[in-house]
């Protein structure tokens, strides 16, 4: 499933509208990119969005 672990963000469901006014189904997917974290000295792959992503290396908890 698209989410991402350490935040919880997923996909979101909303509609494509045309210069008609027709309403078709469409979903959002999130941003998800493969990191790997050191946590107590393991290595953990997870799923991460960018913004999470971004969020770590701005408190320099992620490296690269």
């Amino acid at each position: 499933m698209q989410k991402c672990e350490l935040t919880g963000k997923g996909k979101q469901y909303g509609n494509n509208v045309s210069f008609s006014q027709r309403h078709t189904k469409k979903v959002w997917s999130p941003n998800l990119q493969k990191k790997t974290i050191v946590v107590d000295g393991k290595k953990i792959s997870m799923k991460l969005s960018t913004q999470a992503i971004r969020t770590l290396k701005k408190k320099n908890l992620l490296e690269s």
